[in-house]
Formats: C-alpha cells, sequence, structure tokens
C-alpha cells in the first residue's frame, strides 16, 4: 500500500471537494487526485534569451511526471538577469531577487501542500534561489539545469557574450577602433540562442553546482541548452520525482549535508568556478540548516584542490569543450580522491556509486590531478584591517598579474563616479580604487562593479591599478587584482565606510590580507564623525531587503530563520 501523500486530503472533505473544482477546470481527475503533484519551479521571461525556452522545457517536464505517474503544476518566479535587471537602481535588483524567488516558491508550493519539486535553472541568481527553496520546504526536489546559449563566431575568430563585452569597453575606452558597424555584426553573433552565459561565469558555475552537491541528476552539467543531453534529462528527471516522493522520500537535506558542500567547494576550486557562488552556497546552507561554514571551506581547501580546467575568462578552452570532455562528472571523477564520496544524490545512490562509471573524455580540457594545470587557489578569501571579516580575489588559471600591490585610495560612491572617473583620466596608476556603498544593504541588494573592471581594463589599467569593493561582479569578469565583496560593508559600517583619499592600501594574495594602513586612533576619529542615517531612500521591495538582509559570511540574504530576528 503506498504512503498517504501530504497533498491528499480525505476523499469528501471540503478541502478535497474545494481542489478537486479548481483542479477538475484543468484536466486534472478524480484519479489524479491520489498521485503525486509535482511542482515544476519555471522563471521564464521574455526579459533575456536565458530564460526564452523554459517554457518549452516546463511543457516537456509536465508530459514526463504525468507518462511517470505524477501531476505536474507549473508556477513561476521572478527573473533576473545581471545585463537587463542591473539597470535598475544601481543593480540592486538582482542578488535581492534570489531571496524574492525563494519566497516566491515557498507561497506557491507549501501553500498548496505539493509533494515535489523539479526547479528548471537558468540564469546566476535563479539557480542558488531555487536550491535555497528547496532547502528551506524540503520536499522531495530535482534539479534540473536547463543550459548555456550556443556561441558563434566573428570573422573566423570565437564569439560570445564576454568577447562582445570586451570588445564594447574597449571601444568606448578608445583601446580598439571596431566601427558601430562591426560592434554590430558581433552582437549578431555572440548569441545563437537561448541559454546561460557560455563561459564558466556564474550561471554555468551554480549549474555545476548542483550537481557537485548532488541536487541534480550525474552527467547533466554544463548541458548545451535544446541539445538532446538536456532534453534527456529532462525526461529522465520527471521520472526521476515521482519515484522519490513515492518510494524514497529523498528529501534535500538528506543530501545537503556539510560533506555535499565541502563536494561542491572542491568542484567550484578546481574548475575557477566564479567567486558568487561562495555566498550562494553558504545562503543556501543556512537554508538547508547545514552547521557549516562555507566560507572557512573555501579556506579550508584552498591549497589543497588543485586547478583542473581553463575555461574562459579563466583561460582559453570553451564551455563547448568542458561539456565535450564529461563535464562535472568528469571533473569529479578526477577528484574522487579528495570528495566525500558516502555523500548521498539525488538519484538515491552515493557520489560513489555515480562515479562508478564516469569518463572523462579529453584530459586536456579536464586534467587528472597529477597533471594539474595549477596548484594554487583560484578562489582566495582574504581578510586584514579593511576586510575584518572576509573579502575575495579571483585569480585566472594561467596567471602572472601581480599578487601584492600597495598605493594610495582613490574613493568612489558608485560604479557611474568610478566609470566617469577612469573615462577622465583621473584614476592614475599605482593607485587602489575603492568602491563602496554597494553591499547588501548599502544598494540596497548588492551594486554591479562589472563595469568598472572593464573599465579599467579597456584604459589599460587592469594591471596597474588595483581594485577593493563590496559589491559583486559578473564571474564573466576576471581582471586584474580585485578584492570583492569585503565585509563588513561600508554600510555596516565597516573599514571601508572609513576610508579617504590617499590612504596607504596594502594588499598580498599570497600572504591573503588586505590592510587599511592608519592608524587606529585616526580611525576612531573618522568613525565618530560617522552619520547615523539611512544610506538609501529605497521604497518597496528594495527597503524590505535592506531591512530584513544579513551580512555576508551570515548568508548575504533574508532567510527564514532570521526574518524576525532582523525585524526586531
Amino acid at each position: 500500500m503506498k504512503k498517504k501523500l501530504r497533498s491528499t486530503f480525505e476523499l469528501g472533505s471540503a478541502r478535497w471537494a474545494l481542489r478537486r473544482a479548481e483542479w477538475g477546470v484543468l484536466g486534472v481527475t478524480e484519479e489524479d487526485m491520489e498521485k503525486p503533484k509535482i511542482a515544476i519551479v519555471n522563471s521564464s521571461s521574455d526579459l533575456a534569451a536565458c530564460f526564452a525556452h523554459l517554457d518549452g522545457i516546463a511543457a516537456k517536464m509536465k508530459e514526463a511526471i504525468r507518462s511517470a505517474g505524477g501531476v505536474p503544476f507549473e508556477v513561476r518566479t521572478a527573473a533576473p538577469v545581471d545585463f537587463v535587471t542591473s539597470a535598475g537602481h544601481r543593480g540592486g535588483y538582482i542578488l535581492s531577487a534570489r531571496d524574492l524567488i525563494v519566497n516566491d516558491i515557498e507561497v506557491a508550493v507549501e501553500g498548496a501542500m505539493l509533494d515535489g519539486m523539479v526547479c528548471l535553472v537558468s540564469c546566476d541568481k535563479t539557480v542558488p534561489g531555487q536550491l535555497m527553496a528547496a532547502g528551506r520546504l524540503n520536499i522531495p526536489t530535482i534539479v534540473v539545469a536547463c543550459g548555456y546559449q550556443p556561441s558563434g563566431r566573428y570573422r573566423g575568430e570565437h564569439m560570445d557574450i564576454e568577447d562582445l563585452w570586451i570588445n564594447a569597453v574597449h571601444r568606448e575606452t578608445g583601446r580598439n577602433q571596431i566601427t558601430v558597424s562591426e560592434l554590430n555584426e558581433m552582437s549578431e553573433n555572440a548569441i545563437l540562442g537561448p541559454g546561460v552565459c557560455a563561459g564558466m561565469g556564474t550561471a554555468n558555475t551554480m549549474h555545476i553546482v548542483c550537481e557537485a552537491l548532488g541536487m541534480a541528476l550525474p552527467g547533466s552539467t554544463p548541458v548545451l541548452a535544446n541539445s538532446p543531453k538536456m532534453w534527456n534529462t529532462v525526461r529522465q528527471a520527471g521520472e526521476r520525482i515521482v519515484q522519490m516522493v513515492w518510494d524514497d522520500d529523498l528529501k534535500p537535506r538528506d543530501i545537503l549535508t556539510p560533506e555535499a558542500f565541502a563536494n561542491a567547494v572542491m568542484v567550484v576550486l578546481s574548475v575557477s568556478g566564479s567567486i558568487n557562488s561562495v555566498k550562494h552556497l553558504q545562503a543556501l546552507a543556512k537554508e538547508a540548516q547545514c552547521e557549516v561554514d562555507v566560507y572557512r571551506l573555501f579556506e579550508q581547501y584552498a591549497d589543497n584542490i588543485p586547478l583542473l580546467s581553463a575555461i574562459r575568462p579563466n583561460g582559453e578552452h570553451t564551455i563547448e569543450e568542458f561539456e565535450a570532455s564529461g563535464g562535472a562528472r568528469a571533473v569529479m571523477k578526477q577528484l574522487e580522491r579528495f570528495l566525500c564520496k558516502n555523500a548521498m544524490t539525488v538519484t538515491g545512490q552515493t557520489v560513489e556509486e555515480n562515479l562508478r562509471n564516469a569518463v572523462v573524455a579529453n584530459e586536456e580540457i579536464i586534467r587528472p590531478v597529477d597533471r594539474a594545470l595549477a596548484e594554487r587557489p583560484s578562489i582566495v578569501l582574504v581578510r586584514g584591517s579593511l576586510s575584518p571579516d572576509t573579502g575575495i580575489v579571483k585569480l585566472a588559471v594561467a596567471d602572472d598579474r601581480k599578487l601584492q600591490f600597495t598605493g594610495p585610495a582613490i574613493v568612489f560612491n558608485s560604479t557611474q563616479e568610478a566609470v566617469d572617473a577612469v573615462n577622465k583620466d583621473e584614476v592614475k596608476p599605482g593607485q587602489v580604487v575603492v568602491l563602496r556603498g554597494l553591499g547588501p544593504k548599502g544598494t540596497p541588494g548588492m551594486g554591479v562593479v562589472t563595469a568598472l573592471v572593464f573599465a579599467l581594463d579597456g584604459k589599460g589599467l587592469g594591471e596597474q591599478v588595483a581594485l577593493v569593493h563590496d559589491g559583486q561582479q559578473s564571474g564573466l569578469s576576471n581582471k586584474g587584482i580585485v578584492v570583492a565583496e569585503v565585509s563588513p560593508e561600508a554600510a555596516d559600517g565597516g573599514p571601508m565606510s572609513l576610508v579617504e583619499n590617499g590612504d596607504m592600501i596594502s594588499i598580498d594574495v599570497e600572504k591573503r590580507f588586505v590592510n587599511l594602513d592608519v592608524p587606529e586612533s585616526e580611525l576612531a576619529v573618522r568613525r565618530s564623525r560617522l552619520e547615523n542615517k539611512p544610506v538609501t531612500d529605497e521604497r518597496g521591495w528594495l527597503a524590505i531587503y535592506r531591512r530584513l538582509v544579513q551580512p555576508l559570511p551570515q548568508s548575504g540574504g533574508i532567510l527564514a530563520d532570521h526574518r524576525m530576528e532582523a525585524i526586531k
């Protein structure tokens, strides 16, 4: 006899009758009322190519769930994307939308008491948002990565969104002589179909993280959007989620253990993944009620996990080559000696069992451990008097950038102010650019710094200055010495709020510090002059977010367990 589902109410009860009336119009039969009710979480949107194909995937997922004996219910969420949604309010809607997605899903799925979820993940913040919802609701869940966009060629050379971005910024700063006509031709060839940005940016990093955590089917990431491999995963996930509800009752918190987070951190380090994965994994751990400090895990494994892959923007290989070489599963096979192999996954099997028949198709793209590309870490956490809690530095694979930098500060309070100064040649070689007020509270929602990173590179200053900021940047930007996501942020009274033009700042990535070389007595005087006033006049969602958001090393979000405490 099959177990009673939480979505099934007593035949003839008021709750059953009301649901039968609502759902009957949608084609749900009386027999269906006794079947597993599965949410298909879909962030479809016409705002960007990242989400343009999700409706088609949702339709196929419905078919797969029905064929497996379940009843699908599609629910929608917000759909933030850096290149579009960052235009408003200093980019504050990007990270804050991640937490809005969590609550969107809670309302739809928990309110209806559905039995399981399939999460169709796409662009950067939809991935952690849906994972966090899985951790919060703790009902059987499978994540399906919906793939990266096909790239094109421009005059015989590879052309993707990163190439376009770099060329466009270099044109604005005068570093190249590309014409408008040439830029338009590049634009027409950079993206040839739906899906997330090609390259090891935040989206593909987080897709890979889903598999490393055990929340996605093995061998499913990364994947070309709308490819046969992706459609096969859709079918398999639809079948598996119904089985999970009936037979296994395997829930996210059974999977999202300290061992799973350790595996995810190791995989991110081995592929030089996006630094945004650090804060997303920490927020996920909090939602899943897993007692693990993700920031400390990155520090713990930094010197032990070798660099095995060099995918753009970290090296010359493409995401297509990475997928063809075996993707996340191949990386985990190469890392097998380091991994927590007893960690459970959505297959109902352990990591060790899932890797038993894994193959690495090209060991030049995904290297074995004994022939690693590098032994030093690609993601380095730094602390010091300017970043007492944390700051993050991202390094490329074949990296000759200098890892020590000392210079006088030049301070800015918005990305546009800093970009304008760069374009006016007001930023000079040898300076440390300090960009503050862009943290979770300061923006609010965390401002985007990517335009400044590329502006400095476009002016040829990428190797001649350092940048320290408390905002966030795209996983596709990896230029110069940049200390990102400094915590405590300036809006929380962190040392960033005390920096003045001319102050000396010392950065040493190898020794892992970033220091403000100003006597404590002087900092105390400056601190006494700080005005205790709101840093924003935002209303609406961003005002709510600012009031509730936690510091980055805690969660960088508005989480279930912290919400009432934050309000008080």
